[in-house]
Formats: structure tokens, sequence, C-alpha cells
């Protein structure tokens, strides 16, 4: 199997299998998505039960569920049909986990102040399951101070949140607010669960460029976009990891999902941002394209155009994969190549020069693949292996990516104590 669906699947299928989640639904355009999240859980082995808010009936049709869950759709909180008329205490004992997808502004307002008027606010509040919301909703609502002040105290209390994602939106503007795709929303689930392989597991992954300054208004970069960063940033939190991404000047929104995001500009930035976290870390992941050389020196105001010519006088930057590989308690270390030529030959030397567990290289200079692009291929090399995983999204490579490094960093330290 290869491409985003299958890699996805691979890696929640077995988490999922004979699950029991609560799909929550509110009243949001998104609710056509969450058809298919049903679908998908249940064709992993999850069984299903959906609660609908009277919102949520307009939009979509409780019927729909029913046959997608092979369950009938809870709306009334309360239930003359089930024990004791309670069905919302019924439904928080039963559940593994819930996820609210789409979560509207108006749900997550009234789930913040602990509101418990409807069903689907009351199993919230009455459950010992995990929650997750999956935020929809126009980019000016969800960049309102109100809706920020009651996602932050979801998140206090220990509610995951699920993106949202950037993009065009049903009112016609484009902004951060949509609903995550149903494969970015399974590929999360794990760590609802609480089953991920990477549970309890420190990850520090370093994203996207960095910008060495000439003067104040130049400076030397790269056409890395961090998308591979950010995607591996929201894997390894999927996985159950604790994550801390450091990223270089980025156009991408916050990743959200608890991941603590340390933004820097330059190289020297970049390598004190890293250092300062691997106390605590057990896996780091250098995607970003950090800057081999900066200029010796900055100047302090505009260069002038006095001539045809311009010489500029390059330093070496800190190696930052090297230093942190150095550590005496090192973390388990993974390097990215991005080669035009000899992928292979560039990429063992990489791994071999720096001591590193793993390698992950990508041909750059190919239509559609490496830099800015939202796809990829990756090769992966070890000291006595290798992987090819095939062209996908790059959030589908990371969650293949990011299930490989569980199976090494395992398989090392069970060598080690063997």
């Amino acid at each position: 199997m290869c491409g985003k669906a299958a890699l996805v699947h691979c890696c929640a299928m077995n988490i999922l299998t004979k699950r029991r989640i609560i799909v929550g639904v509110t009243g949001s355009i998104a609710a056509y998505k969450s058809a298919e999240l049903v679908r998908r859980l249940r064709s992993n082995g999850t069984d299903v039960r959906v609660a609908m808010t009277a919102g949520a009936t307009r939009f979509i049709a409780p019927l729909t569920f029913q046959a997608l869950s092979a369950n009938r759709v809870h709306q009334h909180l309360l239930d003359e049909s089930s024990e004791a008329a309670m069905g919302h205490i019924e439904l928080a004992r039963w559940a593994d986990a819930v996820i609210i997808a789409p979560a509207s502004a108006d749900f997550i307002a009234r789930l913040s102040h602990g509101r418990a008027d409807d069903l689907l606010a009351a199993l919230c509040l009455a459950t010992a399951a995990p929650v997750a919301v999956a935020p929809a909703m126009n980019h000016r609502m969800w960049a309102h101070a109100a809706t920020q002040e009651n996602v932050q105290r979801l998140q206090d209390r220990g509610v995951s949140i699920f993106g949202p994602a950037e993009g065009e939106q049903a009112c016609g503007e484009s902004g951060l607010g949509r609903m995550l795709e149903v494969t970015q929303l399974l590929a999360l689930m794990p760590a609802l669960l609480g089953d991920g392989p990477l549970r309890g597991r420190c990850v520090v992954v370093s994203a996207g460029p960095t910008y060495e300054d000439i003067d104040p208004v130049r400076f030397i970069g790269n056409r890395s976009s961090g998308k591979m960063g950010y995607a591996l940033a929201l894997a390894a939190a999927a996985a159950g990891a604790r994550v801390t991404l450091v990223s270089g000047p980025c156009a991408l929104p916050d990743p959200g999902c608890g991941i603590i995001r340390i933004s820097v500009r330059s190289a020297e930035q970049m390598y004190g941002a890293v250092l300062h976290e691997m106390e605590a870390c057990d896996i780091f992941i250098s995607a970003a394209a950090v800057a081999d050389y900066r200029p010796r020196s900055v100047s302090a105001h505009k260069i002038k155009k006095h001539s045809n010519a311009l010489t500029l006088e390059l330093e070496r930057t800190d190696d930052i994969l090297g230093q942190v590989s150095a550590l005496k308690q090192r973390p388990f270390c993974v390097g990215f190549a991005a080669e035009t030529d000899d992928l292979e030959e560039n990429a063992r030397a990489k791994l071999n020069a720096k001591s590193l567990d793993l390698v992950a290289a990508n041909q750059v200079g190919v239509a559609g693949s490496g830099f800015d692009s939202d796809e990829n291929a990756l090769t992966l090399y070890w000291r006595d292996g290798t992987r090819q995983l095939p062209r996908a999204s790059k959030q589908a490579l990371a969650t293949a990516l990011v299930t490989i490094i569980a199976e090494r960093l395992h398989e090392k330290y069970r060598t080690e104590n063997s």
C-alpha cells in the first residue's frame, strides 16, 4: 500500500481496532466531513457512536450517521429509551475517547464554561475518557480573543485541540479555521487514546530555513517552507510524544495539538534554542534547512550599490545536529539530507560523519518534490538498513517516518539493554 490514505491507515488501524469512540457533531458546514470520519473509523474496526447537537441536524441528517455507524444516533439529553433516561451518563461510561468534529465556536464556548445544556456537552462533562475538539469556523471567529480564551481554558483542562487548518472557507474567505481533514484526524487519534508508539517521549523537531543577515534589509536564506518539519511535529504529537518545534521563519500557522513552538531566525538562534531543549529530549529530528555559512560581519547600514560586484566574506555556522549527536547524554538523532545527486552516497556519508541513528534523504530539484511542495518521497538509511517511503503528502510521510523512528528507537534500546 502507498499514498496518503494507506500510510495513515496502516499507522492507525491496530490502535483503533475494537476501541469505543464517540464522534460529536455540532452545527457547522464541516459536518459533512464527519460522515467520512465515522466511515473510516468503522472500517478500522472501531465501535462508533454519534452524538449530534440540534444545530448539527440542520446540516446533515442523523440517518446518515446511523447508516455509517450501524448504531442509532444520540440527540437528546433526557432519553426515554435509555436506562434511567440518562443517555449521556451511559455514553460517558461507554466511551474510550470522545472527538467533537466539527466543533463550532458556540460549542467550544459552552464546553469551556462547563455548560451541560444538551446531550453532547453533558457527556463531555460526565466522561472520564479523553476528549478532543476539532474546531471549524470562520477565521475571524477563530482569531477572536473570546474564542482563543475558551480554547486555552479547554487545553488547561486537558482537552486536546485538533487544528484548525488554514485555507478556503465556506463563506468565501480564506484563513485559519477549517476543520482538519479526516486523514489528519485519524493520525491524531492514537495520541488521544494514549496508545501512541512515542507515548511519554520528549521530541524536539527543527523546521524551516534560517536567515543570515547581510545588512538591515538583506539576508542569505533558502527555499525551505518548513512543511516537512511541521508535519513531523504533528505526527510525533499524534504518536503520543511531548513535542517542541524550533522553527525558522515560516508562513505556516501554529500547529496546535499541544505542540510548543519556539520561533527563531538565524542559525545561531536555532543552535541556542535546540541545545536548550536537549536536557529532557529523547528524540531530535533535524528537519530544518540550516544555513551552512553566514556573513562574517553584518553591516549596520544598508549596503549601497557602488560597484558592479560585491564580495561577502562568509564563515561556517554551528553544526547543530553534529553538536547534539556528540552530547554525552544524546537523544536518538534523525537527520535529513536534501540532495541533487548521489543520494545514497551523500546520505550515508552524513549518517557516518555525524554518528546519526537515521537519515531521511530526498531528491531536490525534481518537479513536485522537495522544497515548497506538499508532496515528497524519502529514502531512509541507518547503519545496517534502508527503507523506501514512496511519494505521498508530507503529512502522510511524516506519519510513516515517525512510526519507523519509534521502531528504531525501541530496537536500539532493546539491543543496548540485552
